[in-house]
C-alpha cells in the first residue's frame, strides 16, 4: 500500500527537482491547460517556498508560495490529473497555511490558468472571491524594434534613489508609501536589479529585472511618474531595457500586466509582446 507524505522543497535538492520537472511535463501532455511549475524561483536559495506531496515515490502534486510583502501570500499549485479529487490540493494548501500563518502572513491569493474549471471551482470552495486577473506577455523578438534616438538614459539604482522608487511606485500604482518601502525591502535580491530613468538630470521613472538564468529575464514594477506620462518616456524606458537584455543574450524576457490596463497593453504589444497566457487571481483568508 501506497503511503501519501507532505514535505517541504529542499532548493538545492536534484531529486526535487527531477521529480517537479516530471510533473511539469506529465501535467503538460495530459491537461489542454499548460503548465509552468517555476522551477526557476524554487531551485534558488531564498526562492519560493515547495509544498510536495508524494503518493508512495510518485510527486502527485506541487504547491508553492512566496509573499513579497509579509502580508499576502501568492499561491501556485498543480495536482497531477491522476491525483484529482484526492484531497490533494487541500492537504498541501493546510500544511502552507501554517506555514504562511508563521510568517505573519494574513491572506493568501491563488493563480489560476483562466481555462482552469478545477482550479476556480476550488478556489470558490474554499471561500475565495475573484479580485483580478493578468495577462503574461513574452518578447518576441523578431517584432522587436529599437529607437534612433532618446532623451532618456538608465542606471542602476543607488543608496539615494530609494525615496524616488518609493513615491514613483506610490504615486503610479496607488499604494501607500508605507507599504511600498516593506514591498522594496522584502523583494531585494541579488538576482533583481532596479533602474532609474533620467531625463535632463531628473528621475522619471523606474524598471525592475529580475533574472532567472543566463536566458530569462522578467520585467516588473515599471512606471514612469504621473507627472512625466503622456510624453513617450515609458516606451523609450522599456525599450531600452530590452535593448540592454538583448545585447546580453536574454532569448526569453517576460513580463505581466492586469487585463483591464488597455493603455498599457498596447504600449507592449507595440514594442513587441504578445500575450502567452492569462491568469485569475482569487482572494482568500487564512
Amino acid at each position: 500500500m501506497s503511503i501519501n507524505k507532505i514535505i517541504p522543497m529542499i532548493y538545492h535538492s536534484e531529486e526535487h527537482i527531477a521529480a517537479i520537472l516530471q510533473l511539469e511535463r506529465e501535467c503538460t501532455q495530459l491537461d489542454p491547460i499548460p503548465y509552468n511549475a517555476g522551477i526557476e524561483h524554487l531551485a534558488k536559495k531564498n526562492g519560493d517556498f515547495g509544498i510536495l506531496y508524494y503518493h508512495g515515490d510518485k510527486l502527485a502534486g506541487l504547491l508553492s508560495w512566496h509573499s513579497s510583502d509579509g502580508i499576502v501570500g501568492n499561491v501556485n499549485a498543480r495536482v497531477h490529473p491522476h491525483y484529482r479529487r484526492q484531497g490533494v490540493f487541500r492537504s498541501m494548501l493546510q500544511r502552507a497555511q501554517e506555514d504562511m500563518k508563521a510568517f505573519g502572513i494574513r491572506s493568501h491569493n491563488y493563480r489560476i490558468p483562466k481555462d482552469s474549471e478545477a482550479g476556480i471551482a476550488a478556489a470558490k470552495s474554499l471561500g475565495a472571491v475573484y479580485d483580478h486577473s493578468e495577462f503574461q506577455l513574452v518578447l518576441n523578438s523578431a517584432l522587436f524594434q529599437g529607437l534612433s534616438n532618446s532623451e532618456l538614459s538608465l542606471f542602476p539604482e543607488r543608496p539615494e534613489d530609494l525615496e524616488f522608487e518609493v513615491a514613483c511606485m506610490s504615486q503610479a500604482f496607488g499604494d501607500s508609501e508605507s507599504w511600498v518601502r516593506e514591498y522594496l525591502a522584502g523583494t531585494a535580491d541579488p538576482a533583481r536589479t532596479t533602474y532609474i530613468a533620467w531625463r535632463n538630470h531628473e528621475r522619471v521613472g523606474m524598471i525592475r529585472v529580475n533574472v532567472l538564468n543566463r536566458q530569462k529575464a522578467i520585467l516588473h514594477d515599471f512606471c514612469i511618474l504621473p507627472s512625466c506620462q503622456g510624453q513617450r518616456l515609458g516606451t523609450q524606458a522599456l525599450v531600452k531595457t530590452v535593448e540592454c537584455l538583448l545585447h546580453e543574450s536574454y532569448t526569453y524576457i517576460r513580463l505581466s500586466v492586469v487585463t483591464d490596463n488597455e493603455r498599457a497593453l498596447n504600449l507592449y504589444r507595440k514594442i513587441g509582446f504578445e500575450i502567452s497566457a492569462m491568469n485569475l487571481f482569487y482572494m482568500g483568508t487564512l
